[in-house]
């Protein structure tokens, strides 16, 4: 039988040891050193290295590619993040906080596919009594998924070569284990090892395969970094604990779009699926109020109005508070200081805080203007306007920038009845076909004057 040449490597330097230790001996990080296959001695002979074979090169001109055809999983908000359904032999890393709804997202999936390909639903933290009552619960007891309990990799993978299903579900890769590593489940190298033989098994064999990850208090995924450069598609489900809503969202994706997301409600019959998230999010009040404006954001190729809210208000510490739910705190105490410099707007005896109602995560720099706009409607207790839509970027010299898709957020902010949009000058249509007032801004100082 083949044998199994294993050793302890530090994650930092990459030096090698033949056994644990607690301090690596190379660098002197403490507790970096990880149990590592290295090769396997005894098995089968490698074709082109003994001759068995000819390894021949091919060009590019020489390879046709073929179409890629996608199973879709009757949920269009999980195609839409997969980029229009499953490839077969993709890998897809599924990651989130414990008890977000993974299993309950993936099970509601794998029942819709089941209708129509072979399934098999691996689980190595429940039994199948436990599966069947969630099945139950989400009234979805008489699909024909297969189960299996099972966590030794060796195992299932030779079921799933005997079944051979279309999809099949790894729920979770922390509680797989393979033989050829001592190290306990779910450590660093367990966790390396059994996804790398599951990909392996899914380009083999062209099984769609969906991999649940836990993730860190840190919000990442647990394991090795390695793990999300194995995969073909990383995504996150994310959502607040307090709130119905969840929202899944691409980071890696080979076959479509990244930072795309899909909105979903957990309902007492599982998660439901939202149509028009942006009507979600603009939870406004009655009456407009001063400190709150709609950004015309883009996730992905999808456009989506939010509701900022800031609230500025005098400081009695020597060092006044910036705090920033959704965005970045770096960038808000940046432009702060724009706004004093370009603006003259003085803020530094003032703690401000920033919010993103519904729970939303924006990382691009198109909601600079309206954090800016949204903190001097605070500051000067003026409302803005429920009518109004603001996005654009802000440099450090006061200048409004340009960003992506501009007449995709003029077409949304008119679609939910908005009357007025600030813009940057430079994403100013030649000619729009809504009924709309287009305010194009070129400088901080021009969107102030605009906004008195």
């Amino acid at each position: 039988m083949a044998k199994t040449k294993t050793a302890y490597v530090c994650n930092n330097c990459g030096g090698q040891s033949p056994q644990w230790a607690g301090q690596c001996a190379s660098c002197g990080a403490w507790n970096s050193l990880t149990e590592t296959v290295l090769a396997r001695v005894g098995g089968a002979r490698v074709a082109g290295l003994t001759g068995d074979a000819a390894v021949r090169v091919q060009g590019l001109d020489e390879t046709q590619a073929e179409r890629i055809r996608r199973l879709p999983t009757g949920m269009s908000e999980l195609d839409r993040v997969l980029g229009g359904g499953l490839v077969a032999g993709s890998v897809v890393l599924i990651g989130g906080d414990p008890g977000i709804g993974k299993s309950t997202l993936l099970t509601q999936a794998i029942a819709a596919i089941a209708a129509r390909a072979k399934t098999l639903y691996v689980s190595g933290e429940e039994s199948a009594d436990q599966i069947t009552l969630r099945a139950q619960r989400l009234g979805l007891a008489g699909s024909a998924v297969g189960l299996l309990t099972e966590n030794q990799v060796e195992v299932i993978v030779t079921a799933a070569a005997a079944e051979r299903p279309q999809v099949m579900v790894i729920d979770s890769i922390q509680t797989m284990f393979t033989d050829t590593l001592q190290s306990a489940p779910g450590s660093v190298a367990q966790v390396r090892e059994s996804a790398a033989q599951f990909v392996r098994h899914a380009k083999r064999s062209g099984t769609a395969l969906f991999l649940v990850g836990h993730v860190t208090k840190e919000g990442t995924l647990a394991g090795p970094r390695v793990l999300e450069h194995m995969v073909d598609t990383v995504l996150y489900f994310e959502g607040d604990a307090s709130s119905t809503f969840r929202i899944l969202r691409a980071i890696k994706n080979r076959f479509g779009a990244v930072n795309e997301i899909g909105v979903f409600a957990m309902t007492e019959a599982g998660l439901r699926e939202v149509g028009n998230p942006s009507a979600m999010f603009l939870s406004r009040q009655g009456d407009s109020v001063a400190g709150s404006v709609v950004l015309a954001t883009q996730e992905g190729t999808r456009p989506l109005l939010v509701e900022v809210q800031a609230l500025v208000d005098q400081s009695h510490l020597s060092n006044p508070r910036r705090v920033c739910v959704g965005l970045d705190t770096n960038r808000l105490a940046m432009l702060l200081a724009v706004l004093h410099r370009h603006g003259g707007v003085v803020t530094y005896d003032q703690d401000v805080f920033v919010n993103v109602v519904g729970g939303v995560r924006i990382a691009e720099t198109a909601a600079d203007l309206a954090v800016l706009a949204a903190t001097v409607s605070s500051l000067r207790n003026r409302p803005l306007g429920k009518d109004l839509v603001v996005f654009g970027e802000v440099g450090l010299a006061g200048e409004v920038r340009p960003v992506q898709r501009g007449q995709d957020r003029i077409r949304e902010a008119a679609k939910l009845g908005f009357k007025r949009v600030m813009l940057p000058a430079a994403n100013m249509p030649k000619a729009t076909e809504h009924e709309v007032e287009l305010i194009p801004v070129r400088r901080l100082a021009d969107a102030l004057s605009a906004l008195a």
